[in-house]
């Protein structure tokens, strides 16, 4: 018996990627087997992050590394390291910012709502027009640093990140990067750091199938060590959002691991699983299933996406989603919610989108068919 059949919960194939919803991805056996050995003995947290850090950033190639409890995490210290740096009295009075800068321009195609994490760490958000002499503007009044998100939430229009990093390194400000869920490819874990970013932070629970709860900073050393020093175990902002031992031994094994992964293989396979679903409903009635790219600038697994006339075929977007979640096996996928607010909704189109980056071997076989008989019933 599995403990969620002990707590009464069914689990879910997850045909909807790696999302924090869902428990993010699943941890390789070489993953698991790290975290359980760090359960097993006590350390020094503030010895391991900076050995975690060291060994990271020496396997990416980067100048310094620190492991935080998830990118949005990340986000928050980020902020706070920008505000407080190193000095421990002002890192203790945040989210109080008498005395410190606290202005953070960032474009307005990128607002999202990720940005709380910033407002948690007693930042501002400026938000500015994608013109370089409104975003100098900002600067002169004085800014603790540029915000910068690439990816899903970017809509509008917005000042390329070299550029961004441009002025910021004309004002002598930091620009800071979420990147969250901008792997793979493999590339993007330096990428944004040569584009000129100062700091970026990234899910350590997405594509690095590491803990959930994990994410990693990446950037200047003496910015990722301001870093460490508002995070966890130290009095600070980022004193709740503890990485725990077994989740910074996690995510260094999972780091490594990923860096070894057939990069190549894994994309054709997810290619082949998104061939066969939307070759499983292309020749119903009234129904159109595409091979697409989610969003943002990785470039992540491919999806396949289904539309349909919902009048013609007598079923709602929702009532498809619902009866693929509530059958046997469970499917979740994901679409846009008409009925209620929801955290993506203004990313999607009116279809459901499956993704194959999550399914484990012949579960695309299950989704293809399960899809195929709801649209067809």
């Amino acid at each position: 018996m599995s403990i969620y059949t002990e707590l009464g919960v069914r689990p879910v194939i997850n045909a909807a990627g790696p999302v924090t919803v869902l428990g993010g991805s699943l941890m390789p056996a070489a993953v698991l087997q790290a975290m359980n050995e760090a359960a097993a003995s006590f350390v020094s947290l503030n010895e391991l992050h900076l050995a975690a850090g060291r060994r990271i950033a020496a396997l990416l190639g980067v100048e310094a590394a620190h492991v935080t409890s998830g990118a949005a995490a990340g986000i928050a210290v980020m902020a706070a390291a920008c505000m407080a740096g190193t000095d421990p009295a002002k890192a203790r009075q945040l989210p109080d910012t008498t005395g410190m800068r606290r202005r953070f321009p960032y474009m307005r195609a990128h607002s999202n709502p990720f940005d709380q994490a910033i407002r948690e760490a007693g930042g501002e958000l400026v938000p500015v027009d994608p013109v370089p002499s409104d975003l100098r503007a900002a600067l002169e009044e004085g800014a603790a640093a540029i915000y910068y998100t690439v990816g899903r939430f970017e809509r509008g229009e917005s000042l390329p990140l070299a550029e961004v990093a441009g002025l910021a390194r004309a004002a002598g400000v930091p620009l800071i990067v979420d990147g969250a869920a901008q792997v793979p490819p493999l590339a993007n874990l330096k990428r944004f750091l040569d584009e000129g970013a100062d700091l970026v932070t990234f899910s350590g629970g997405k594509a690095l199938h590491g803990p959930q709860s994990s994410g990693l900073i990446l950037g200047r050393a003496d910015l990722v060590e301001a870093c460490r020093l508002n995070d966890n175990p130290h009095s600070s902002i980022g004193r709740p959002m503890k990485a725990s031992k077994e989740d910074i031994a996690g995510l260094v094994k999972a780091v490594e691991v990923y860096l070894e992964r057939d990069h190549e293989a894994e994309w054709a396979e997810w290619e082949r699983r998104v061939a066969l679903l939307v070759e499983a409903v292309s020749d119903l009635p009234q129904v159109r299933a595409r091979r697409t790219v989610p969003y943002g600038i990785a470039q992540q697994a491919p999806v396949a996406a289904v539309a349909w006339d919902e009048a013609a075929v007598g079923h709602t977007y929702e009532q498809v989603v619902a009866q693929l979640l509530d059958g046997d096996p469970r499917i979740a996928v994901r679409t846009r919610s008409r009925s209620a607010e929801r955290l993506y909704d203004a990313y999607y189109e009116d279809e459901i989108r499956v993704y194959p980056d999550n399914l484990q071997p012949g579960e695309a076989e299950v989704v293809a068919r399960r899809l195929r008989e709801v649209l067809a019933g």
